[in-house]
């Protein structure tokens, strides 16, 4: 097991060796059930499927609360099953702190308060950045931002402060997908 640091949290990480459909399915319900306990309900809450859990690929969970769209997602594991057990984990202390009041309503929603295309401005966070589709290393991105933004800074001799601030959005909206 590996301890992953998440939102200030840390969460033990589980690695699954079989039965993968069937676990991604438990966890996706686990996530509606802990969803349950703010009053949502299923059709409140929808979250992506993969066919083959085993493959490496990004899970996502995204809900409405109070009118707001709420999103994690989270693509650090080597397999779809665990990332989404990650998504449970998150979902569940933070739901938790929010029951017990250690958390505000307006403190939640921040959290996790996306715009419905956010996966689509974080592909294109990538591109900006030169990075691949499926970065997930937090340190190569800010190494990448530091050096691109150190270029495109106004002061600079070759700034642009419209390139800069277009840099410093694609690194905020990876930032606040990984960190």
């Amino acid at each position: 097991m590996a301890i992953v640091k998440i939102k200030g949290h840390e969460i033990d990480t589980i690695p699954v060796r079989n039965s993968f459909g069937r676990r991604a399915l438990q966890y996706k319900n686990s996530i509606i059930s802990v969803l349950r306990k703010i009053g949502l309900t299923e059709d409140d809450v929808e979250i992506k499927m993969e066919n083959v859990a085993i493959k490496r690929v990004p899970a996502s969970v995204s809900w409405y609360f109070q009118g707001h769209h709420l999103h994690y997602s989270y693509s650090s594991c080597s397999k779809f099953v665990e990332n989404l057990y990650v998504v449970l984990k998150v979902i569940e202390v933070e739901i938790e702190a929010l029951i017990n009041e250690e958390k505000t309503v307006e403190e939640y929603i921040y959290e996790f308060s996306e715009d419905d295309d956010v996966t689509e401005q974080r592909k294109k966070a990538r591109e900006l950045l030169g990075l691949p589709e499926d970065t997930t290393d937090l340190e190569l991105i800010n190494k990448t931002y530091k050096k691109m933004a150190k270029d495109a800074h106004p002061d600079m001799p070759n700034g642009c402060v419209e390139r800069f601030k277009k840099l410093n959005h694609a690194h905020k909206t990876l930032k606040r997908e990984l960190a």
